[in-house]
């Protein structure tokens, strides 16, 4: 049995000018700049975790490893709760964000689905959207 993993620690987005992407990340998702890599990327808070912002062009002709480099769109679920999906619907409309989709999984509340300025898909979903191990729920800052 492999040792337990207890999150997702940090993950990935890349984008072609990271000032715009930290401006959209910080002003419209709401998420804290930690840290900026000169021009290659940035380091953003999303709550325990972070979202690496990466110039893919510069990451892919980095020799040093990880080179976090990859091409094409991407995606990342932000965990929200319930009562707040009515607020992000609002908040995006207000700020010129259109909402790609609002899908239901389930008897859970939609999940709502809009577009960075580089293309990746960003979701805001509750937690219930997955059947998590209920030792996890126990745990849950949230109280889900």
């Amino acid at each position: 049995m492999a040792p337990r993993i207890q999150a997702v620690l940090e993950t990935t987005l890349y984008v072609a000018d990271v000032a715009r992407a930290v401006a959209f990340y910080r002003d419209i998702v709401g998420l804290r700049l930690m840290d900026e890599f000169s021009e290659r990327g940035a380091g953003m808070q999303a709550g325990p975790s972070v979202v690496l912002l990466f110039r893919a062009d510069l990451s892919l002709a980095m020799d040093d490893l990880p080179r976090h480099g990859t091409s094409g769109p991407g995606h990342v679920a932000f965990r929200v709760h319930p009562h707040e999906i009515p607020r992000w619907r609002e908040h995006l409309r207000g700020r010129g964000v259109p909402i790609l989709r609002e899908k239901v999984f389930g008897d859970n509340p939609p999940s709502l689905y809009f577009r960075d300025p580089d293309g990746n898909v960003i979701e805001i979903a509750v937690a219930s959207i997955w059947a998590m191990d209920p030792r996890w729920r126990a745990a849950d800052p949230f109280g889900e």
